[in-house]
């Protein structure tokens, strides 16, 4: 089973639903976990804008990606354009992203569009990372 790291700059919000979707819609095809540059506090509204689509977060807590190590990963993802301060050994891995997506942490409005764009792109993620087991 494919290890995904979600990765943002303080873990708050876009790595935690990412990391909603991916247990949710990845059950049994992946294991996931999500962490930041520094850990923080998982912000009020993206347990909201999960909430209000039926996936409940409130068991995941803010994670500081020093208490992973890289190899243990096959898949890095950065949701903030955070990829250029990662160390290198996280951006080498088998597969490695950088979505870039808006902070709704600096408006706080756009959470429920930037929380669809996560889930649309980690349907995608978990259908090729499905594809490339199926056809090894």
């Amino acid at each position: 089973m494919k290890r995904v790291m979600f990765v943002c700059k303080k873990n708050s919000a876009r790595s935690q639903m990412a990391e909603g979707f991916a247990k949710t819609l990845g059950k049994g095809k992946i294991e996931v976990i999500s962490s930041g540059l520094e850990a923080s506090q998982v912000r009020p509204e993206a347990y909201a804008t999960m909430k209000e689509i039926g996936i409940d977060i409130t068991d995941q807590h803010s994670k500081p990606l020093s208490d992973f190590q890289a190899q243990d990963f096959d898949v890095v993802i950065s949701l903030c354009g955070c990829g250029v301060n990662l160390p290198p050994e996280w951006v080498v891995r088998e597969v490695f992203e950088d979505w870039q997506l808006d902070d709704p942490a600096e408006q706080p409005e756009i959470f429920p569009r930037v929380r669809d764009e996560i889930k649309e792109r980690v349907t995608q993620l978990i259908e090729s990372v499905n594809q490339e087991i199926t056809s090894a």
